[in-house]
């Protein structure tokens, strides 16, 4: 694997792989770009040829193209080297038995044939062959998600697979059988049955986990009591909360287009593919996430919301509005027709999809134009726009963004500005509260990563990075000008921590001085600990 991976970035160069998710300018013979693992206005994020390697001096993030990919895309080292390895045309060679058969790939592996197992069954029922024709997916888009279907029967699959060779333990962990609990029989059954299979994948196209739409009766729901839509427990390779549908095929349109549409249905996403929108993306069986968003940001700084058109998609709307306020994305919100979702829009006119989606409006108008249809007595609408759109104009970073808004209440109210601005210092911020899972966001985990390291190691790491790019970077350009400001500090700041070492050992010698009553050496000692403490407050006097 060692050979591989040398293969691999002889093949690629950083500045290809890095320029395909953000925008990088030359800065003397290395590039830089806005950040794209923490938010910063003017850029920090260097890529350099030379050493094939990057670095973020805002956030301290650095590495080379696998470090690049894992963080990009959500990968372990092992899913970065697949992806880099289809981009190289390098096929992997795997020489030890317990490298190619880790728990992972063998759930990766269970899953593929899963998947394999849905497809044909598809091809072997007529109802929900003419469930999806009802639906106005194509054939194409059929083979292109590759969508399935699970046998109304309790074990078809596990017995498959078992028959396949596959291990009952690896089966289970892969999320596709369970036991019952309550029963004295253990045997194994399927966790997906008589329903409509859309595989959900990982960045790179690698089923992870599935989502199953029970398959309706003439009669109806023929199971009342089972969920519409069923999707896969979490795994070591599936969490709901940070897995986008569709991301996969997804994402270089959005970097394309510079935006992405958010929807909340598999039926929803796979349409919206189908009518042309291909940078569509959807939740997996939860509301849209910090993760989800964070992950999407990287992408793009701009999202449509276009959730379904009732009260219940208008509130799961306002929660991701927010949301993705409070990280700085442009947010606009698509006004579907009552009663329908994308769906339903697409199959009866997919252009009128593509008119919602262009009529899409910011969010803090799109919800004060909700305010709006349904009261009509003017106090009403101030106090439920003090309470409900006032919090999310205070999110906003741009004091120019919350001015445009507050002029835009202002007037379609006849309320005063001065007014607003006055609530608006009162009020407080929305609620961004998400899942304890996804709080924790990439710079956070940089600094985790780092942690191990002592404070003087951080700084004589950083120090030596900067003499790196300063070989690199043109002289007295703004770059170079900054780094002789950030090597000021920290050689002040490495200054102090080695005079407070110098303090501490003198100290101790003091003490074991005053111990042996060494008159001599006590002074000597005295002597050195007020010049290190002159220093010390020469250095405070710099910070």
């Amino acid at each position: 694997m060692r050979g591989d991976v040398d293969t691999i970035k002889e093949r690629l160069d950083i500045t290809e792989v890095v320029s395909g998710y953000i925008k990088l300018e030359k800065a003397g013979t290395s590039f830089k770009a806005r950040c794209p693992f923490h938010n910063e206005k003017s850029p920090s994020f260097f890529v350099s040829q030379t050493r094939q390697s990057f670095y973020c001096f805002g956030c301290g993030a650095k590495g080379d193209i696998f470090s690049f990919i894992e963080e990009m895309e959500g990968l372990d080292f092992r899913g970065a080297l697949k992806l880099l390895a289809e981009k190289a045309g390098v096929e992997i060679e795997y020489h030890a038995t317990s490298e190619s058969k880790t728990e992972k790939d063998k759930i990766f592996f269970v899953l593929e044939e899963a998947t394999k197992f849905f497809e044909k069954e598809l091809t072997l029922n007529d109802s929900a062959r003419q469930y999806i024709i009802s639906r106005g997916i194509n054939e194409e888009t059929v083979k292109s998600w590759r969508i399935g279907y699970a046998p109304a029967e309790w074990r078809s699959l596990y017995n498959h697979l078992r028959n396949l060779g596959h291990e009952e333990g690896i089966i289970m962990k892969a999320g596709l059988a369970r036991v019952s609990d309550g029963s004295a029989n253990k045997e194994p059954y399927d966790v997906f049955r008589d329903r409509i299979i859309f595989p959900l994948a990982d960045s790179n196209g690698s089923i992870i986990a599935f989502s199953g739409r029970i398959l309706p009766r003439e009669s109806g729901n023929s199971k009342g009591t089972e969920p519409k839509y069923l999707n896969s427990p979490e795994t070591i390779l599936f969490t709901k909360s940070e897995v986008l549908y569709g991301l996969d095929k997804a994402k270089d349109h959005i970097r394309k287009r510079d935006y992405a549409v958010l929807v909340e249905g598999q039926m929803d996403l796979v349409l919206s593919h189908q009518s042309g929108i291909r940078n569509t993306i959807a939740s997996s069986g939860t509301a849209f996430t910090r993760a989800h968003l964070e992950r999407l940001k990287r992408l793009s700084s701009r999202i449509i919301l276009a959730f379904d058109g009732d009260l219940a998609g208008e509130r799961a709307a306002q929660k991701s509005a927010i949301l993705g306020i409070s990280l700085d994305l442009e947010v606009k919100v698509s006004n579907l027709p009552e009663g329908l979702d994308p769906a339903e829009v697409i199959r009866q006119d997919s252009q009128a999809w593509n008119d919602i989606l262009r009529g899409s409006l910011p969010s803090v108008e799109f919800f004060f134009n909700k305010i709006e249809e349904r009261e009509k007595d003017q106090r009403k609408i101030g106090k439920r726009v003090e309470k409900e759109i006032l919090p999310i104009i205070k999110l906003m970073n741009s004091a120019i963004e919350q001015s445009h808004f507050v002029s835009m209440l202002s007037k379609r109210t006849g309320i005063k500005e001065e007014m607003f601005w006055e609530d608006l210092k009162k009020v407080k911020r929305a609620d961004t509260s998400s899942p304890p899972d996804s709080n924790l966001d990439s710079r956070d985990e940089i600094t985790n990563r780092a942690s191990h390291l002592t404070h003087r190691e951080q700084i004589e790491e950083r120090l030596a990075l900067i003499k790196l790019w300063r070989e690199e970077l043109p002289k007295s350009s703004q770059e170079d000008l900054l780094l002789d400001k950030e090597e000021a500090e920290l050689n002040n700041n490495l200054s102090r921590i080695l005079s407070r070492d110098d303090l501490k050992k003198l100290v101790l010698e003091l003490a074991r001085a005053e111990a042996s009553k060494d008159t001599k050496l006590i002074k000597k000692l005295t002597l050195k600990i007020r010049k290190v403490h002159s220093q010390i407050r020469d250095l405070e006097e710099k910070r």
